[in-house]
């Protein structure tokens, strides 16, 4: 199913503008809400460091938070002006919304997905390197391993 099929399990949702310039989520804040981009550009940002924009109907932006209970780990900025629904029970609706659920945990494997084929090659560049970047392996390799307590 497409993202713009998967975003008609949100359309009952409160709907929200943004102007450009505008935070939709602010690093270091947790206020339990899931933001799903209906149209419009943001980008995401560690700190002053741009690293993602996404134009893409059917984004999903604080899902770690959420997932995790813990405070949003990057700020996520409107670049033009957005509209977006606001989830704001999203375990609860995610839970009775099994294909809301879906359209999220797809959306994530295909981060971590990418992520993994990303470790990977700097992996391959660095394996015969001495030193802190020689480490890159071992690092690697427990973040790859990590298993909560």
């Amino acid at each position: 199913m497409s993202d713009l099929a998967q975003l008609q399990a949100f359309s009952h949702l409160p709907k929200k503008d943004f102007t450009k310039g505008e935070d939709l989520i602010q690093e270091g804040q947790q206020v339990n809400t899931l933001i799903i981009l209906i149209e419009g550009a943001v980008e995401v940002l560690k700190g002053d460091l741009r690293v993602a924009t996404s134009r893409r109907p059917g984004a999903v932006f604080g899902e770690i938070s959420v997932l995790l209970n813990i405070p949003h780990t990057a700020t996520v900025r409107a670049i033009q002006p957005c509209k977006v629904y606001l989830l704001e029970n999203p375990l609860e609706f995610l839970r009775q919304h099994p294909e809301a659920a879906l359209h999220v945990s797809q959306l994530l494997a295909r981060r971590l997905d990418a992520l993994t084929r990303y470790l990977v090659d700097v992996k391959a560049q660095f394996k015969e390197q001495q030193g802190h970047i020689g480490m890159v392996d071992e690092v690697l390799e427990s973040l790859l391993n990590y298993q909560p307590r």
